[in-house]
């Protein structure tokens, strides 16, 4: 299996298995230089970058789903989202760069419509390409998601999705739906 087939495949499994709807926000975040096989954070590589972007968009905007892209530790993680994904946010004044935000949140700023930049996010459900850490970026109650797919080129790959709290102890009757 290539590169774009295996991110199409985690990013499928993943909206799937999350019961992801139209509006809803899947965040990733992705280390170029672990998926070549490097240490993170030390060969960013921008048409991989771009590959990537494209691969995940190809699943998620049919399905009416938001991208957020989580920059690297040069921009505090901050998240490259559509701007309509998120109106009323305070955004913050930054375009990513290779070297400063990563090729993977760079490419996909080049690649939205209407492209902003936050410090935070909620997200419904995630992915983790290298070890980026996305954790900071999921709603409260994140659950880990078993996916077919382990590595992605060289860098092992984390999936979670969420769901609401559960509230109210033993004598709570809880909607089975909402999973």
């Amino acid at each position: 299996m290539n590169m774009k087939s295996e991110i199409i495949t985690a990013v499928k499994e993943l909206c799937d298995v999350s019961k992801l709807k139209a509006g809803q926000i899947f965040v990733v975040g992705c280390s170029s230089s672990e998926i070549g096989g490097q240490k993170i954070g030390t060969n960013s590589d921008p048409e991989l970058g771009r590959i990537i972007v494209d691969a995940i968009l190809e699943v998620l905007r049919p399905r009416g789903i938001y991208l957020a892209a989580q920059c690297c530790e040069h921009l505090n993680r901050a998240i490259v989202i559509e701007r309509e994904a998120v109106p009323d946010a305070e955004f913050v004044n930054v375009i990513p760069q290779p070297k400063a935000g990563g090729s993977f949140a760079t490419a996909a700023y080049a690649a939205f419509a209407d492209p902003v930049v936050v410090e935070e996010i909620r997200a419904d459900a995630g992915l983790d390409i290298g070890g980026t850490l996305i954790g900071m970026h999921l709603k409260k109650v994140a659950v880990p998601v078993r996916l077919s797919i382990k590595k992605i080129g060289e860098a092992p790959i984390t999936a979670a999705r969420t769901r609401p709290k559960f509230i109210g102890g033993d004598r709570a009757i809880y909607d089975t739906s909402m999973k």
